[in-house]
């Protein structure tokens, strides 16, 4: 099997340079991969680019795909995915990954954005402080889940309420509100480390209609799903697609 034409045009132009040294001991698969992943996944739909690779780089957070990641980012980067996402990406995996499985991208993201000439630390990105965080996340979420979300911090029995306290000041007015990224590109992002990962069907399914209330449709998320796929495989996908399909009906009836 050869590349294609497509292939092999967007191999050169986003990873140009030495070939991974997969060509030199895994050809034959190589070839195959190449002309699925950048050729046919590629050309279907109709992505934008460095939304096709901000996906990607959730998904590998998502996967703990951290040698693909180290591939890859690079190739965001002259995709058009800039070091300010780049890290807001990262930052935004801790709160649905955990800092445990985040911390190597760290050092992956920070080793390859100075190997690019980018100046470390990036400018801080906060919006909030300790007096506004809680009253900003939940706003939100009112604004991502609907006004039904207003006061949910303070929802829940008295001996897990904490955690949705948490969930308002930390996972949104921490990392939703920060500059970088708006609403649709952060739902688009928890989609995906959602889907990669794996067992988290109940969030992804709220996620897969937080993103098509705010405009991120049916039809949007099934192509980041599809290119996202050869990085997550096959049953994670349709499990992920079975989700989108679920809150798709929901919001019809």
């Amino acid at each position: 099997m050869a590349l294609s034409a497509h292939a092999r045009e967007t191999l050169s132009r986003l990873f140009p340079g030495a070939p991974s040294s997969l060509w030199e001991t895994d050809p034959d698969f190589m070839e195959l991969f190449t002309n699925f992943a950048l050729d046919e996944v590629v050309r279907q739909g109709d992505l934008d680019e460095p939304t096709r690779m901000m996906a990607i780089l959730a998904t590998l957070l998502g996967c703990q795909g951290a040698e693909e990641f180290r591939v890859q980012l690079p190739a965001a980067l002259r995709a058009g995915v800039t070091p300010v996402q780049t890290k807001e990406i990262l930052y935004q995996a801790v709160a649905y990954l955990g800092m445990g499985r985040v911390r190597p991208f760290f050092d992956v993201t920070n080793q390859v954005l100075r190997e690019q000439g980018v100046s470390l630390p990036l400018p801080a990105g906060a919006t909030t402080t300790a007096e506004t965080r809680l009253s900003a996340g939940n706003q939100a979420q009112v604004d991502i889940f609907g006004e039904g979300m207003r006061g949910f911090q303070d929802s829940g029995p008295e001996e897990s309420r904490h955690i949705n306290r948490w969930l308002a000041d930390n996972c949104f007015g921490d990392y939703y509100t920060r500059k970088g990224l708006d609403y649709r590109q952060r739902e688009m992002i928890t989609f995906c480390f959602l889907a990669a990962q794996g067992g988290c069907e109940p969030q992804l399914t709220s996620h897969a209609a937080g993103n098509m209330r705010i405009g991120n449709g049916k039809a949007f998320l099934i192509q980041v799903l599809s290119q996202c796929l050869p990085y997550i495989g096959y049953p994670r996908s349709l499990n992920a697609l079975r989700c989108v399909n679920e809150a798709a009906k929901a919001a019809e009836s």
